[in-house]
């Protein structure tokens, strides 16, 4: 009687059922019993693989482009899979993490996969393997490993001409190295391999899985080359390209670094990329050579050897240029603007992702402030997870000067709703709060390293939790409240949410707010935050 309804159900069902898979107890121990053995990681994805119905022979028809990398491999994928996409070809993309809904992370012809597809498919793998688990000790795969099954399964359904792959964090152990050579003993002939692979920029991050030296991480990402397989890379720190280049020639990968963008020539027009930043310029040169490579095995047949394929030329076709410049990654140097308030999203979150982002944020924002007909308030909204460094992205961001520090958890509303998509049940709100706190206390030090007491918390009815003090500085326990109180209903976008109480102390503190002619937002230091002010302020991505 109400199949809309039921549907919405089914989908919803899929997403809890897929959070289980973080917390789930075989699942974690799995992850225990696998840190440190590499190859019991690649051994369990094969047998997952297997379980689910998929075939190593089958991967092979994927016609994969494989990028790893510390900083923008992401844009790389992105700008490689709209380039292939304007030339007709059918594209699978896989990424991670999503900004606000988990199917994000797969696409085809560069857009999620719609709820009914991701259900289905959905369904499909984790019934399979549901239904042999108790053969095999009970174990399912964890979350992240289950959505990579879950995109192989996906794109050979879908049948796609390619699928452009994001690594996970690492390279040489990364789940996606099954596809597909390590599951057989011929992959010395190429055959069981990626078309072409690419490294973009390197940096220290992850640093308790790939090592805590560039060195250390250059050997990892160097793990997805293969036999024969073409490979590229931009330009990396010398001590970092000297470890690339000891792995290829052990591997017997032949690999090339990219030209600088600048010294392409373009058969006419100009050059404009779709991403925003000086950063995303070699981002954009390693797309080329990608897209080029494959563009050549594709044309000349996938049985010629890598070793015989032209150098990737440097002048940029008409096809090239129009991929560039119409490529879209949200929240990576994304600037939105809603009447009197411009949001700016950057999900960096190591402190040289941040150095990019702060450059990108003082150049755009300052062009908005020439256009703006009166005084503007800066304002940066801040989170970061994990092992991340905190305090050396904040200090990079001094220089920026807010008006206003805020900081929040990447809580999306502090009511629970109908929102499976962005939980996170690896961490406790607690934690979350604590942290927030510290990054709090952090961004005074380095501002007046005088005025560093304690916070007085100002808790009413577990709503909201700031700190009051001479600075301006805030904490709000979910983005909603952080987003409400920093825009004072001067965003249309949000007047549909309910507001949530704040003291008149605060209220009065956001007097400049409400004065200024303009409020510009830097939103920055997780992906997570990111998505989540995204679910907010751009509707039709929740939907």
């Amino acid at each position: 009687e109400f199949p809309e309804y039921e549907f919405l159900i089914d989908k919803l069902d899929a997403v809890c059922t897929l959070n289980t898979l973080q917390t789930n107890a075989s699942a974690l121990e799995q992850v225990r019993q696998e840190r440190g053995h590499p190859q019991l990681q690649l051994q369990a994805m094969i047998g997952f693989l297997t379980r689910a119905g998929l075939t190593v022979e089958e991967l092979d028809h994927l016609n994969i482009i494989h990028v790893t990398g510390t900083k923008g491999k992401g844009s790389t994928c992105a700008f490689t899979e709209q380039i292939l996409r304007s030339y007709g070809f059918r594209t699978g993309f896989y990424s991670s993490p999503h900004l606000v809904q988990v199917r994000e992370r797969i696409r085809i012809n560069g857009q999620p996969i719609g709820k009914d597809l991701f259900t289905k498919y959905f369904w499909q793998v984790y019934g399979r393997l549901e239904e042999t688990k108790d053969a095999h000790g009970g174990t399912m795969p964890a979350y992240f490993r289950f959505l990579t099954i879950l995109a192989f399964h996906v794109f050979l359904q879908e049948k796609v001409d390619l699928a452009v792959i994001e690594v996970g964090i690492g390279g040489a152990y990364d789940l996606f190295k099954i596809n597909p050579h390590t599951a057989v003993s011929s992959c010395a002939c190429g055959h069981r391999a990626p078309w072409v692979c690419g490294i973009s920029s390197l940096g220290i991050d992850h640093t308790q899985i790939l090592g805590d030296t560039i060195e250390l991480i250059a050997w990892q990402k160097g793990g997805i080359f293969k036999t024969g397989v073409p490979a590229f890379t931009v330009r990396q720190p010398e001590t970092a390209m000297a470890v690339l280049s000891d792995r290829a020639q052990e591997i017997k990968c032949p690999l090339r670094v990219c030209p600088e963008l600048e010294d392409y020539q373009l058969e006419c027009g100009s050059l404009h990329l779709g991403l925003a930043g000086q950063h995303q310029h070699s981002n954009a040169s390693l797309a080329l050579q990608l897209t080029y490579t494959w563009l050549q095995r594709r044309l000349l047949g996938s049985s010629v050897s890598p070793q015989q394929l032209p150098l990737s030329p440097v002048t940029v076709s008409v096809c090239l240029v129009s991929g560039l410049a119409d490529t879209e990654w949200p929240g990576r140097n994304q600037s939105l603007k809603h009447g009197a308030v411009t949001y700016f999203l950057d999900g960096a979150h190591t402190r040289r992702s941040m150095l990019a982002c702060v450059n990108w944020f003082r150049e755009t924002a300052t062009q908005h402030e020439r256009n703006a007909s009166g005084p503007v308030c800066r304002v940066l909204l801040f989170n970061a997870t994990g092992e991340r460094d905190s305090a050396a992205m904040l200090k990079l961001l001094v220089p920026c000067h807010f008006d206003f520090a805020v900081f929040c958890p990447n809580i999306t509303e502090a009511i629970a709703s109908c929102n499976a998509d962005q939980q996170n049940f690896n961490v406790s709100v607690e934690n979350m709060l604590t942290r927030c706190l510290d990054n709090e206390r952090s961004w005074r030090l380095h501002n007046s390293p005088e005025d560093c007491e304690d916070p007085q918390f100002l808790i009413k009815a577990s709503l909201p939790l700031v700190t009051e003090k001479k600075t301006d500085t805030l904490v709000f326990p979910c983005i909603l409240s952080a987003l409400q109180w920093i825009t004072q209903g001067r965003d249309s976008v949000l007047a549909h949410t309910d507001v949530l109480p704040v003291k008149p102390s605060v209220m009065a503190k956001a007097a400049p707010l409400r004065e200024a002619t303009e409020i510009h937002i830097l939103i920055t230091g997780s992906l997570h935050l990111v998505g989540g002010v995204l679910k907010h302020l751009d509707l039709n991505s929740s939907k």
